[in-house]
């Protein structure tokens, strides 16, 4: 008896964990799926159409029932963000990650994508939301981990090295979904520049979703229906852009085969599966948690590419993306100490009292007034709230 709740015990202090790796896995899995269906001759616009409608006919009907209580009222603002956010976050960011997909490999786009952290610490900085705190450890931690990141990326694009032949398998999955392509959609070969460009491109327009994001998360403070709206504006979007650049209807059909289950799976699975998970993860163990994550897909996608697909691993991908990945953690350990610091400054007595307290801010001193304990935790949950939007809506996205 005692060991059965020895082990029950342990299960549950791992569950956040174990939820995480599913998450991972199911991103790894949609990567593949997308490889495969544009080497079917899938269009690529109709495939981000396609998702983003069997994504927001998942989360649609959770976000009404889930917060049709606490749902405040709709405004221009809010309709005006959710635009812009399927805009950057769903059907331009992805078009421009399935086009750098085909030039490159899913492995190449895995590693490319852990750059978002550091690219968006870049943007906040132009914009004046960030400061680059250079006197403190968390600031110079920081914009190392941005250059570290910026560097891998370099490195993976204009050097290739040596093959690394650790295993050798005669499956190639890619062998069996040729047959059906399409002569405008067809995988081309492979433009490391061309692709990191556009990959780096798709990058930046996660990055400034990943800001829009937040503020319409401050105004409008239900995920599920924010994201169902961004869900709904990239499918419309999607559907447009794809009309634009394909007039061959035969497109828009799918039969039981690698495209249908690549769209739905990335919908249902990678979507809306996906949220609830991540959200839960965040509220259970922190965004850090969460974010830490991340790399997992580059791995879990070069293993497969390589088992699957045929990819051949060589040492510039190996190093690079040890650098973007290294980097990403120094981000997010900068990131990390700041949150810290800041929960430290303001002494538990002060916040019962409700006095006013400086701190050292990024940008120099700034003057916080606490009126209270129950305003502090209010603020607190509202700030929880933004990052825990953020980062389940980021991991939807991929």
């Amino acid at each position: 008896m005692e060991f059965c709740t020895r082990i029950s015990n342990t299960l549950q202090e791992m569950k956040a964990t174990l939820m995480m790796v599913m998450v991972q896995i199911i991103f790894s899995v949609v990567n593949i799926g997308y490889r495969l269906s544009t080497n079917d001759g899938m269009n690529l616009s109709i495939l981000v159409a396609y998702r983003f409608m069997f994504g927001a006919a998942f989360i649609a009907p959770i976000a009404f029932f889930a917060e049709r209580k606490k749902r405040p009222k709709l405004t221009r603002w809010i309709a005006c963000y959710s635009f812009l956010c399927g805009l950057f976050g769903g059907a331009l960011g992805q078009n421009l990650f399935l086009k750098s997909l085909t030039l490159t490999s899913a492995t190449f786009v895995s590693a490319m994508i852990n750059l978002v952290p550091a690219i968006t610490f870049v943007i906040a900085i132009f914009f004046r939301l960030e400061g680059f705190g250079w006197n403190t450890s968390a600031g110079k931690a920081k914009v190392f981990g941005t250059l570290l990141g910026i560097g891998g990326a370099m490195l993976l694009t204009f050097y290739r090295g040596p093959d690394l032949n650790l295993w050798h398998t005669n499956i190639n999955l890619l062998e069996t979904t040729k047959s059906h392509q399409h002569p405008s959609t067809q995988i081309q070969n492979h433009n490391l520049v061309l692709g990191a460009l556009l990959a780096v491109c798709s990058c930046v327009c996660y990055s400034v979703w990943l800001i829009v994001q937040a503020k319409a998360a401050e105004l409008y403070p239900c995920p599920y229906s924010i994201t169902a709206m961004m869900a709904f504006w990239a499918s419309i979007q999607g559907i447009i852009f794809a009309l634009c650049v394909e007039r061959d209807w035969s497109q828009w059909t799918m039969g039981w085969d690698i495209r249908l289950l690549t769209a739905s799976f990335a919908g249902f699975l990678g979507s809306g599966l996906v949220f609830p998970l991540v959200a839960w993860c965040v509220s259970l163990r922190g965004p850090v948690f969460v974010s830490a994550f991340n790399p997992m897909m580059l791995v879990l996608v070069a293993v497969a590419g390589s088992l699957f697909l045929q990819e051949k691993l060589h040492l510039g991908l190996l190093l690079g993306g040890i650098l973007i990945v290294g980097g990403l953690y120094i981000v997010l350990w900068g990131k990390g100490q700041e949150l810290k610091k800041v929960t430290q400054l303001v002494p538990e007595e002060d916040r019962d009292k409700g006095i006013e307290v400086v701190v050292s801010g990024r940008s120099g001193s700034s003057r916080w007034s606490c009126a209270s304990r129950k305003d502090l935790e209010a603020s607190e949950r509202r700030d929880e709230a933004r990052i825990s939007q953020t980062l389940t809506g980021f991991n939807m996205i991929l």
